[in-house]
């Protein structure tokens, strides 16, 4: 991507955020269903949505906070190909955790779980400084420049 003149395309970044959560809730959902599935007897959207679900107190509250972490981990990376900007990383991904916010209060009420708060502004800070790093990785990198020899 050329990143010369800026052109404000607003259905470019409608498009972004909403592949962004896509990714998101499909790598949460893939870690929950490893790490929480092979404990209880049936994976439901609380596990997602519910803050009650994000606890110290039980060993599936552990595994919760770790999907929730990891998939963090793999939203700096998809922040990395979908956004690639190191400036931006911050901005798309707040609006992915304010989106989580909202989602969650509509399940399941106001997260007055102080765990809840910890573990997902935790994750924005995960996804954002190490998107930030690996954007700024991949804009500082050299631009190879062939050398062709001439046979003259």
């Amino acid at each position: 991507m050329f990143y010369g003149a800026v052109v404000w395309d607003p259905w470019l970044i409608v498009a972004q955020i909403v592949c962004l959560q896509c990714l998101y809730y499909i790598t949460l959902g893939l870690l929950l269903s490893i790490l929480v599935g092979t404990r209880v007897s049936r994976m439901s959207l609380v596990y997602f949505f519910d803050y009650v679900a994000v606890t110290t107190s039980t060993v599936t509250g552990w595994c919760v906070i770790v999907s929730f972490l990891l998939s963090s981990v793999a939203g700096a990376v998809y922040l990395l190909y979908l956004i690639e900007r190191s400036k931006k990383c911050l901005d798309f991904s707040a609006t992915l955790y304010i989106l989580h916010l909202f989602i969650c209060i509509v399940y399941g009420g106001w997260p007055s779980s102080v765990t809840w708060w910890i573990v997902n502004g935790s994750g924005i800070a995960v996804m954002t400084l190490l998107g930030e790093i690996l954007c700024r990785k991949r804009e500082l990198r050299d631009i190879p420049i062939p050398r062709y020899r001439s046979n003259v």
